[in-house]
């Protein structure tokens, strides 16, 4: 039996277990719905699979929360939510596919993203209906990267950009979840609790290995690799995993090293368990930022960002499907975020690449930077502040109330030897820059913010100022400065029926009783993320898949020979 090569970290998938018939099999575990990935979107599949009366089991390789549990828990919706109306904030479904639209250029049909605004009021207000609360109360300042606590309802993605805007007045629609700190915890400890009040079974510390069919192709159920519950090896893994993804942000080597030896406890301990589904299965293990393999085959460009999302986030629900004989599509996305904003007064600075040359709006969402910035300047370029607004960002960096993870690195950028000039042409040559290149940037900014000439990227009026006060200073905010790293996750996945979350193959059919969710799948963030619309997408696409496998007419499988030992373990 061939495996897929992968790296030690990462769960190894096998080929499908291929059965004549199911009744041959001996099965560890039963159930109607089997779901695989205990995030969001699989918390919002097995909820709405489960509010139809089915048998629902959910399976995780650890303990559940995955890549939803450390965001910030904020959900992207509008169209007339409760809090944008407490905030006195108008918003229609129109105006928010207008707005969408822009950003998602076209990466599922206008129908799905119609549909995808018409149902935001609705998917919050089930959200709310399942414990996690949501508050009206905006930051000051207009835009952020990340509202500080007593703030939930903000401009998380490019709303206020001249250039993203549509006919309609901008509308703040990242909805933060209410808590304290990164909030993904508190949204995700909501639905880990709906899960299990309404009667979902959950199988923790079990990794998918392979997908079982029947001899029509159609999934029936899943090989599982268990840890023994309650064993040494159990509670070592869990303890490991946990100090992983704790220590993630501030010494990613580390935790890389506490990942394989959670893979070798796997390897050593787990034992093959079999699920029996008899509805199906629904993949939402989350992307696969964390799969060497697979990120230097799609995205090599990308493979020294610092890494966004948790350890289960190794494409195994990508992998399964394609063992099935599911369609991918997007793997080359990307979403690398290069936020300036905070410090408030950044985005007034000019970013340049290696040559000097200006290349973006400086007041976009931090997406939106850091594609062109990876995939045009190959990962290079400089924040350009003079003296005046260098001091100006300091001040607020210190006493602005910020959130450390923004003022901390913001700080360390400006004053651990930036690149330092008396005037801009002293500055470029110390940067390695070309003198001419930045002076040109440097005046065409400085006339654009006098009024003299418009802005060559439709950078706002109030995001522009002059820069004539020397020192110049070069801040690096390339993927390499190891002191404001560049984060980034996957957005690519298993093309899916948009209509049911059903798992696609080559040809554009549905392979029988295989669904996919979340980032496992190709969705509404596919193309360009924005702050809070994967969370959305993760409860859209959940909630899609979850109706549709539960409501579907499963017919037995036919009766025949055993299943084929010569694919199985």
């Amino acid at each position: 039996m061939q495996t897929t090569d992968t790296p030690s970290s990462c769960s190894a998938i096998l080929a499908p277990l291929r059965v004549s018939d199911s009744h041959t099999l001996k099965w560890d575990e039963q159930c109607d719905v089997l779901v695989i990935g205990w995030g969001a979107a699989g918390a919002c599949a097995a909820l709405e699979a489960r509010a139809n009366g089915v048998d629902v089991l959910i399976a995780d390789r650890f303990t559940g929360g995955g890549a939803s549990a450390k965001s910030g828990g904020v959900v992207y919706a509008g169209g007339g939510t409760r809090q944008q109306r407490a905030a006195g904030i108008s918003d229609s479904p129109q105006a928010m596919f207008d707005y969408l639209k822009h950003e998602t250029c076209g990466v599922v049909s206008d129908s799905t993203l119609q549909r995808f605004c018409e149902q935001s009021v609705a998917n919050l207000e089930w959200l709310q209906s399942h414990g996690a609360p949501y508050s009206h109360e905006m930051p000051p300042g207009g835009k952020t990267s990340y509202p500080a606590d007593g703030y939930f309802l903000y401009y998380s993605g490019n709303e206020l950009v001249p250039s993203h805007t549509g006919s309609q007045p901008p509308a703040p629609r990242g909805h933060r979840t209410v808590g304290k700190g990164q909030c993904g915890a508190v949204l995700y400890a909501h639905l880990h609790s709906a899960c299990l009040k309404a009667g979902v079974r959950p199988l923790l510390q079990s990794a998918a290995r392979r997908l079982v069919q029947d001899n029509q192709g159609r999934v029936i159920g899943a090989e599982l690799w268990r840890l023994p519950p309650g064993s040494e090896a159990a509670k070592t893994h869990a303890r490991l995993a946990a100090r992983a993804e704790r220590w993630q942000n501030l010494a990613p080597g580390y935790c890389d090293r506490l990942r394989q030896r959670v893979s070798q406890l796997e390897r050593e301990h787990a034992r093959p368990y079999r699920v029996r589904a008899r509805q199906g299965v629904v993949l939402s293990t989350g992307g696969f930022i964390f799969n060497r393999e697979l990120m230097r085959e799609h995205a090599p460009d990308y493979r020294r960002n610092f890494k966004v999302g948790a350890t289960g986030c190794d494409g195994s629900g990508l992998r399964l499907g394609q063992s099935a004989g599911a369609a991918s599509a997007g793997l080359e996305r990307v979403s690398a975020w290069r936020f300036i904003n905070p410090p408030h007064c950044w985005p007034k600075g000019i970013v340049v690449n290696r040559e000097g040359q200006r290349f973006c709006n400086e007041e976009v969402y931090g997406a939106t930077l850091g594609q062109p910035l990876m995939e045009e300047q190959g990962g290079r370029a400089w924040l350009v502040l003079d003296a005046r607004l260098r001091a100006k960002a300091i001040r607020q960096a210190l006493f602005g109330g910020y959130w450390w993870f923004q003022s901390l690195p913001a700080l360390m950028l400006m004053l651990c030897k930036p690149r330092k000039g008396k005037t801009a042409a002293q500055l470029a040559k110390a940067s390695g820059m070309q003198v001419e290149a930045l002076s040109q940037a440097l005046q065409r900014n400085n006339a654009a913010a006098r009024g003299e000439a418009e802005d060559a990227f439709g950078k706002s009026p109030g995001s522009r100022q002059v820069l004539d006060q020397g020192p110049f200073y070069a801040c690096d905010i390339s993927v390499g400065n190891p002191i404001f790293p560049l984060g980034a996750l996957t957005l690519g996945g298993l093309k899916v029926d948009e209509d049911t979350g059903a798992a696609l193959d080559a040809q554009g059919q549905p392979i029988p009783g295989l669904y996919a969710a979340g980032r496992t799948a190709l969705g509404i963030p596919s193309h360009l993320y924005i702050s809070g619309l994967s969370l959305a997408d993760c409860v859209f696409s959940g909630r899609r898949a979850g109706d549709a496998i539960a409501r579907q007419v499963c017919n037995p499988t036919q009766q025949g020979v055993a299943y084929d030992t010569t694919s199985a373990r």
